[in-house]
């Protein structure tokens, strides 16, 4: 079997040189699906796998802008759509300098998985750029944005392709893309999720990431009787994904003790609650992507250039990005007795990582399980959209819930293993193909 699976990586190389992010992501979904193709060659026969692993369509361009002082700038524009078996392709956008090819098509091919698991009727794709907003006023995001969707208008649609927001894209973005779609269009259209909620948006979309990864984590807790309350919780991050994380944990009778940025983490003893959780929202609107002030603002240590896993925590929760949590940190959660790690990021534990969880038999959940809570909530707004109808911000959480418990059956039903302990990271990618892969074959050839 190792050999099928080094053969097919391979392949995959041979095809995608240099995409380092793209190999890790595809190996640990190949690790998993080739013994599962094995028992059901009907997959094999129609090299399932192989189509999956190669987009259907990658659009790359050119995005000239014009900054404040009157030069032009030119940045690369991605939107690569993946999969399309399920429904249109549905997956975020990211303004981040680390953009290339491979990020996305890592992100996208995961994307595709995660969005099969959330049991809505979406696609996998992924896109943005290598601009950063980061010091940009408003007016230059504005005009980058207006080029960006000067040429992506011509590839999606509410039936094709729905962007979302990620990493660098927000509310602002998504309200300057939108602007310039309807423009283009001549139309208004539930093109975009992650909108205003008075131009079409869903209420609980900023906090649903982060609120889905807890309700993932409290039904692996579930399992073994146990839950949030009393527990010691550390999250890295501070964006939306970390926020959510941060309001539902304590909102759930848990003290989470760590957030962190690019420069390092702060750990506050007492508890991140109250108005230390509307500081970070604070934080975040400055666009400095720094946490030291909250050190400062509530007299708390920081750890610069650290991450956070070196605290004594029950509980921990990667919120920031990839590979942020490597061997050395999870050997450290683990002497230090943690019992349950949920990824909000996506992909934010390293392959070596993932080993010492599964390794020490904790609760350990990949990110295209628990952090799809994000991309369900654009789903619903998609629904809310084609309705021209909105749902209350306790409707929506309520179908967030139960949308995360049957993710978390779905990993339990094809990752548990004879003596009774679940592989999330089997059940996930399992459950993800299956959907995927069955609506492929019955479409044929496509």
């Amino acid at each position: 079997m190792t050999e099928k699976i080094n053969k097919f990586m391979e392949s995959v190389i041979a095809q995608n040189p240099g995409e380092k992010e793209f190999h890790q992501a595809v190996k640990e979904v190949a690790e998993v699906i080739i013994p599962f193709i094995e028992e059901n060659p009907k997959y094999a026969d129609a090299k399932i796998l192989e189509r999956m692993v190669e987009p259907e369509r990658t659009v790359m361009f050119r995005v000239p802008w014009q900054d404040d002082k009157g030069e032009f700038r030119i940045n690369k524009g991605y939107r690569i759509e993946f999969n399309s078996a399920i429904g249109p392709y549905k997956g975020g956008l990211r303004f981040h300098p680390s953009v290339t090819l491979s990020i996305l098509k890592f992100l996208g091919f995961e994307q595709v998985l995660k969005n099969s698991l959330t049991t809505l009727p979406m696609g996998g794709g992924k896109g943005g750029s290598d601009f950063n907003p980061k010091g940009k006023s408003d007016n230059e995001i504005m005009r980058f944005c207006q080029s960006f969707m000067s040429e992506l208008f011509r590839h999606i649609g509410p039936d094709t392709d729905v962007p979302a927001g990620d990493i660098g894209v927000g509310g602002r973005e998504i309200g300057y893309l939108f602007g310039q779609y309807k423009r283009l269009r001549n139309e208004f259209t539930g093109v975009l999720t992650g909108k205003g909620r008075e131009w079409g948006g869903s209420l609980m979309r900023p906090q649903a990431t982060g609120f889905g990864n807890v309700y993932f984590s409290q039904n692996m807790l579930a399992t073994k009787n146990d839950s949030f309350k009393g527990k010691t919780v550390a999250v890295s991050g501070f964006g939306n994904v970390a926020w959510g994380a941060v309001t539902k944990a304590t909102e759930l009778g848990a003290k989470v003790v760590t957030i962190s940025g690019p420069d390092g983490y702060v750990y506050d003893p007492d508890g991140i609650s109250g108005e230390k959780i509307d500081y970070m929202l604070e934080l975040r609107a400055t666009n400095n992507d720094v946490v030291a002030p909250y050190a400062e603002e509530f007299g708390v240590e920081f750890f610069p250039g650290k991450r956070p896993w070196e605290q004594k925590v029950d509980i921990a929760l990667p919120c920031a990005t990839q590979n942020e949590l490597n061997a050395e940190n999870a050997q450290k959660l683990i002497d230090n007795g943690v019992i349950c790690v949920g990824e909000g990021a996506n992909m934010p534990c390293t392959p070596e990582a993932v080993e010492i969880f599964h390794k020490a038999k904790i609760l350990y959940s990949p990110g295209k399980a628990s952090n799809a809570g994000g991309v369900a909530v654009s789903g619903l707004e998609m629904s809310q959209n084609s309705m021209r109808y909105g749902w209350s911000s306790e409707d929506v959480d309520k179908k967030l819930h139960l949308i995360m418990k049957d993710i978390h059956d779905a990993c339990v039903k094809y990752g548990t293993d004879e003596n009774g302990w679940v592989d999330y990271v089997k059940g996930a990618n399992i459950a993800g193909f299956v959907k995927v892969a069955d609506a492929m074959l019955a479409q044929g050839l496509v």
